[in-house]
């Protein structure tokens, strides 16, 4: 809540004012902290830049002095821009051919929206909000890292929420209760008569690395993937940022069409 932020950093001024080395230390522990979630994918090394950033800001109108120098040690090296792509439309199509339920969910979801994989941590069905116009579904909001300070809603398409809607529909035929809170991504369960392991009535949640193997494994079985030669490092599209750079070039080319000419 707003008020309560407002006494944490009030509360944070005072007690750096009183003892600096302190205030020095936290905010190059927060820095640590928020390195261990780039390596997680949580979020992207440019989100500490914008932390720091904004921090020293507060602290200067708040004329706290630190050693700034300092602390931007800790700070993640600037990366070049990576030389790869986004993956074409026919190469999403051969994907989302891989034989799992799940994988067009997930890339469709990725492609629409724009969501790194470490949001799949934290989607639940009670995130996706369908946009309807006389009865007809237009879009879906989804709460992106809720309850997280980085909480924030995007967009999928239709398509992507009517693959959703499929996927809900078969574990609901299946046996399972899938509830509000229920994780949009879980494990599949074993369907043989008298199987006991990995039940549909006992959902386990998919997580991050869960999420990458899948699409890593789409990749390689769809003959997306192949063996590097020993002149190249990378391949041409990563396996779950290419899918945001998807959504970032589709969202410029739906800007250039809408943009209006000049007279």
């Amino acid at each position: 809540m707003p008020g309560i932020l407002e006494d944490q950093a009030k509360q944070f001024i005072s007690n750096a004012r009183i003892d600096p080395q302190w205030a020095q230390q936290s905010l190059m522990s927060f820095i640590e902290f928020q390195k261990e979630r780039v390596a997680r994918g949580e979020i992207a090394e440019s989100t500490i830049t914008n932390y720091y950033k904004a921090t020293k800001l507060f602290c200067v109108m708040n004329d706290l002095l630190l050693n700034w120098k300092k602390i931007s040690r800790g700070l993640p090296i600037g990366r070049r821009a990576a030389n790869d792509r986004a993956p074409t439309i026919e190469e999403i199509s051969k994907i989302i051919e891989y034989p799992d339920r799940r994988i067009k969910v997930i890339i469709y979801i990725m492609a629409s929206s724009g969501i790194r994989v470490g949001a799949w941590d934290y989607l639940k069905w009670k995130h996706i909000i369908p946009i309807q116009n006389n009865g007809q579904v237009m879009a879906a909001k989804l709460i992106v890292y809720a309850g997280e300070p980085e909480e924030y809603f995007t967009f999928i398409s239709p398509e992507a929420y009517n693959e959703l809607e499929k996927w809900k529909d078969y574990r609901l035929q299946s046996g399972e209760s899938v509830e509000t809170n229920s994780w949009i991504m879980r494990n599949i369960w074993n369907t043989k008569k008298g199987y006991t392991r990995g039940l549909v009535s006992a959902p386990i949640k998919l997580k991050t690395e869960g999420v990458k193997r899948l699409v890593e494994d789409a990749l390689w079985t769809q003959g997306l993937r192949k063996k590097l030669d020993s002149n190249k490092k990378r391949h041409e599209f990563q396996t779950d940022h290419g899918l945001r750079k998807w959504f970032k070039r589709a969202q410029i080319m739906v800007c250039s069409v809408r943009r209006p000419r000049r007279a």
